[in-house]
C-alpha cells in the first residue's frame, strides 16, 4: 500500500499540467491533476464519462456550449463525447484537480 497526500506537491513545476494516477481497476482511473497557473487546454472529447472536482484553486471549464467557473469543491460530471477543455485556472493557489474517468 502506497500512501498519497492529495495537496503536495501544491504547485505545478513548469508550464505543462502533472497527471498523477492514484488508481487503476477495471472500468475506473482516479487520477490527481496539478495544473499551472492559466492553464489553457485543447478541446478534447474522450470515449468515457469523467467526473471532476477542484480541490484547490479555482478554473474555468468550457463543456460543449456552457462555460462553468469552479471553484473548490465544486465538481462536474462529462459525460462522454463532450467537447472540453479548461480556459484557464488560478495562480494562488494553483489549481488541484481529482479527476474519475469512468468507462
Amino acid at each position: 500500500m502506497s500512501l498519497t497526500n492529495l495537496f503536495k506537491p501544491d504547485k505545478a513545476e513548469g508550464q505543462s499540467e502533472q497527471f498523477d494516477r492514484l488508481l487503476e481497476h477495471r472500468n475506473v482511473t482516479i487520477e490527481r491533476i496539478l495544473s499551472p497557473p492559466e492553464t489553457v487546454t485543447e478541446i478534447n472529447a474522450q470515449p468515457h464519462d469523467e467526473w471532476v472536482c477542484v480541490l484547490q484553486g479555482s478554473a474555468r471549464l468550457e463543456m460543449g456550449e456552457s462555460v462553468h467557473q469552479l471553484h473548490r469543491g465544486d465538481s462536474v460530471m462529462i459525460p462522454a463525447n463532450t467537447p472540453h477543455r479548461v480556459l484557464t485556472t488560478s495562480h494562488q493557489p494553483h489549481c488541484i484537480w481529482l479527476a474519475i474517468h469512468i468507462r
